[in-house]
């Protein structure tokens, strides 16, 4: 008789259950409460409005023509604002298409970051990268790529490199539910396990590859349970409870750090808007899965929390409001009026000394007049 391949797994299991921390009423569980200090649970939070308002103005500026696309990351906060505050400031990121804000909780200015959305000439990487593909080494976070997947190996190599050299730093390499059919995904989930480097690999379980719905993504009972074949712990945690995501990650990136090896996270979470602001997303999904998934917004169920602590009230969350649109603004506001990238730009950051054929290029790009601007 041939078993059920899912016979064996059971809901106590962590890679088949679901951590959580937070109630409906918005109490914390205490058999799981991480207890995090009132100063990480308050910055958490301020993150996670600011990222809210700046992909909401973001979207806006999109529709304006003002700039050329954004991916927003609406109802998937928890996850890189509570990754932010884990990571340590040595360690590196290699995100996907969600997770650039981790860069803004580590210090990375707001101003560089929508430069970067702009990409003109105040952006600090002279408007190469294509746009939502952040990256700061000032604070060790990498571009992901459009290619779905490889950043997944990529962070995996690095941690390889730091078990090497004996570093303390540790990698985080983010993926997509629709990451995990690629061939990037499991090789780099064999090499990780197989050589215990420090990493910890988080799939952000959205349950839309645009438009592609997780069930066709693959027959196992969960994601984080593939895991198990590879010879590494998986932990399926509540992606839209950033207590959850904060202990879960905590825990992987301790075991990391002390020798113990990779940990595969999968983050059940949700994408509330669109793929990116080129999707339509009401082409593939219905409206009222949509609205079931706003119930657990991880916005309002960290602040629930808050309120329930004494931490926040109408007031405080006026005035935050008040003062992280300010900011937003201003900025916005700065950026918007620098001009394109240079022309000599093109020339830069390749070659140490530039050769012949490439100065005759510049100096004959100089003599002719200003390209023609839209508008």
């Amino acid at each position: 008789m041939i078993n059920e391949p899912n016979a064996a797994l059971r809901d106590t299991d962590p890679d088949v259950g679901l951590f959580t921390v937070l109630r409906e009423d918005g109490s914390a569980d205490p058999a799981n409460d991480p207890r995090i200090s009132k100063d990480v649970l308050m910055s958490a939070y301020r993150h996670m409005r600011r990222l809210r308002m700046l992909d909401a103005r973001m979207i806006v500026l999109q529709r304006q023509g003002r700039v050329g696309f954004y991916g927003a990351c609406t109802g998937q906060e928890a996850v890189p604002i509570a990754a932010g505050l884990v990571a340590h400031e040595s360690d590196w990121v290699f995100p996907a298409l969600r997770e650039q804000s981790m860069m803004l909780v580590r210090g990375f200015p707001l101003r560089d970051f929508v430069a970067q959305v702009f990409g003109n000439s105040a952006d600090i990487l002279k408007g190469r990268q294509m746009p939502s593909h952040q990256s700061g080494k000032r604070v060790h976070q990498v571009s992901w790529s459009s290619c779905i997947g490889p950043q997944i190996p990529q962070a995996v190599g690095a941690a390889h490199a730091m078990k090497l050299r004996k570093a303390s730093s540790i990698a985080f390499g983010f993926t997509g539910d629709g990451a995990t059919s690629q061939p990037d995904f499991h090789n780099a989930m064999n090499f990780a396990a197989v050589f215990a480097v420090p990493c910890v690999l988080v799939c952000q379980n959205n349950h839309w590859s645009i438009s592609v719905p997780t069930s066709k993504q693959t027959a196992s009972k969960t994601i984080a349970v593939k895991a198990r074949a590879y010879g590494m712990p998986g932990v399926r945690v509540d992606g839209n409870d950033v207590l959850a995501v904060y202990k879960v990650l905590s825990d992987a990136a301790e075991r990391a750090r002390t020798g113990g090896g990779p940990t595969f996270v999968e983050a059940v979470t949700y994408r509330i808007g669109a793929h990116s602001t080129s999707d339509d997303p009401t082409r593939y999904r219905s409206d009222a899965e949509v609205e079931s998934w706003k119930k657990k917004d991880p916005v309002d169920r960290l602040a629930k929390h808050l309120r329930k602590l004494g931490m926040i009230d109408d007031a405080f969350e006026a005035k935050l409001d008040e003062t992280l649109g300010a900011e937003i603004g201003a900025v916005v506001k700065e950026i918007e009026a620098f001009p394109p990238p240079p022309r000599e730009s093109l020339f830069q950051d390749v070659y140490a000394e530039l050769p012949w054929n490439l100065r005759e290029q510049r100096e004959h790009l100089a003599s002719m007049p200003p390209a023609p601007t839209h508008g």
